[in-house]
């Protein structure tokens, strides 16, 4: 454990000009939301909450009229019964694609839960069940976006075209928001009447932009990661052009009945405190992904992305080789966690996934991604993922656990 010390004492000391980094992110964000704290005039008020069809909710209303404000979108949906990161990006493909148009991704192939939305494998109650046909474009050399390529791959019938920024379980780089830009306004171009739509889980905050800054038409995620501050207790977000929020509002609740409905018996306290938290937290999450870099470039593991490398979502690869080692690190995460510190993370078939799946996550939270946790896929050649931690300092404490178990 002493050594274990010492290395992490080094990492420290080689993170602080990223550390920096981070801090003036994590201020210019912070910025932007208290401007939409002040353009709306948050009161207390908004955070009672209200029952049966919500109409009228000024809380509801007024945090999606935030989110679309810090999302410079022309609307917003912002709501509690979204369930997930996966399901608020299902309301977005079934909102905007019909039976016989085409969804084109040009980021490879999507995160394993949405490979059954889409229907790969002839999921029931899927995209592909309702005709709606999918193709996909690779990213080029070094995770970049093929533009070439995908411009060459649209055809009459592509209406959605998906990017997602996070790696998800692939050893790729996330997808700056900047350099979807080109992409958005290239697409544009030939046809306006596709939408660009981006899975925007674990990237929020994590720089000063976002893809709707660009023209994205959707940009959707969880409000359990990134833009939930680590308080809000279950929801997600989808902020883009009316259009496009109005056709998925549709497929929210009704056909005419769209934004209008949709009532929430808690408080609304931690949707707003949490959006106020979320830039700060981000960063506590970044300070604690390049730590974890560091400490693995140290001990010579394999990572993605590199300790200093730019940043398009809290995510920290690790490459560990062996299904044991694998094991050993979420043990040991999970043993420096402030809830389930006594557990035993295992390997299971987890919904949604095509293989096994060990996660370890102590959190407040039920599956609260900004909460520090790792999982993997039980496959070669056993990745690690890690994201999340709340303060950079618990953070810090339940990594070094993790390297400690691992022998370093």
């Amino acid at each position: 454990m002493k050594e274990t010390e010492r290395i992490a004492r080094q990492a420290e000391s080689d993170c602080q000009a990223v550390f920096k980094r981070f801090e003036a992110v994590e201020a210019a964000c912070t910025g932007r939301v208290l401007d939409a704290f002040e353009a709306r005039r948050v009161e207390a008020r908004h955070f009672a909450p209200s029952t049966g069809y919500g109409y009228g909710d000024i809380g509801r209303d007024t945090l999606e009229a935030l989110a679309a404000d810090i999302f410079r979108a022309p609307a917003a949906l912002l709501r509690p019964q979204i369930s997930s990161g996966t399901h608020a990006l299902a309301l977005c493909l079934f909102g905007l694609l019909l039976p016989g148009e085409e969804l084109l991704s040009v980021t490879g192939k999507p995160y394993d839960t949405l490979t059954e939305v889409i229907g790969l494998n002839g999921e029931p109650g899927s995209l592909k069940e309702l005709g709606v046909s999918y193709r996909q474009v690779e990213l080029g050399p070094e995770g970049a976006l093929d533009i070439p390529g995908v411009i060459k791959s649209i055809r009459a019938e592509t209406r959605v075209v998906f990017l997602q920024r996070s790696r998800g379980y692939a050893l790729r780089s996330a997808v700056l928001p900047r350099d979807m830009a080109p992409l958005i306004q290239a697409v544009k171009q030939i046809r306006p009447d596709i939408y660009i739509m981006v899975d925007n889980c674990y990237g929020a905050f994590v720089s000063e932009d976002e893809p709707s800054f660009y023209g994205a038409d959707a940009v959707a995620g969880s409000l359990i990661k990134n833009l939930g501050g680590g308080l809000a207790p279950t929801g997600g977000y989808i902020a883009g052009s009316q259009e496009a929020i109005d056709r998925i509002a549709a497929r929210l609740t009704a056909p005419g009945l769209g934004r209008e409905v949709g009532s929430y018996e808690g408080s609304y306290r931690p949707f707003y405190q949490g959006l106020f938290m979320a830039p700060h937290t981000v960063c506590q999450a970044l300070m604690v992904a390049a730590f974890t870099a560091r400490m693995a470039e140290l001990v010579g593991l394999k990572v993605s992305p590199a300790f200093d490398a730019p940043r398009g979502d809290i995510i920290q690869a690790l490459i560990l080789d062996e299904p044991a080692r694998v094991i050993a690190y979420c043990r040991g995460l999970q043993s420096g966690s402030p809830v389930d510190s006594h557990l035993f993370p295992e390997p299971w078939d987890m919904p949604g996934y095509e293989d096994q799946v060990i996660m370890a996550a102590g959190a407040f939270v039920q599956g609260a991604s900004i909460e520090l946790s790792c999982d993997a896929p039980m496959r070669p050649p056993y990745a690690l993922y890690q994201q999340g931690g709340l303060t950079w300092a618990s953070g810090r404490r339940a990594v070094i656990r993790a390297f400690a178990a691992l022998g370093a």
